[in-house]
């Protein structure tokens, strides 16, 4: 199993939401980045497959910049997502 400090990406909060199903992959990752302040980062730990193709793209249509998708090796992989205020 990969370790995300890998990634080579400072965060500032971490979630896992490998325990929850779409739509909730969403609305928890949501919720965990409206908790943040502008430009921190968010690591969000999903499983592979819906998550994967959904949490990102979601969050990218709110307006926060998705950093790296990383490959954790074990069937989950971490998000790594910056917070954009918006406008």
């Amino acid at each position: 199993m990969a370790d995300i400090k890998d990634a080579g990406i400072q965060y500032d909060d971490f979630v896992d939401i490998t325990d929850k199903v779409c739509p909730l992959t969403f609305v928890k990752a949501k919720v965990s980045i409206d908790e943040l302040d502008d430009g921190q980062v968010l690591a969000i730990r999903m499983n592979d497959g819906e998550p994967v193709q959904n949490v990102p793209r979601s969050l990218k249509e709110e307006g926060h910049k998705v950093l790296k998708l990383f490959d954790n090796e074990d069937g989950t992989y971490t998000l790594f997502v910056k917070k954009v205020e918006d406008e």
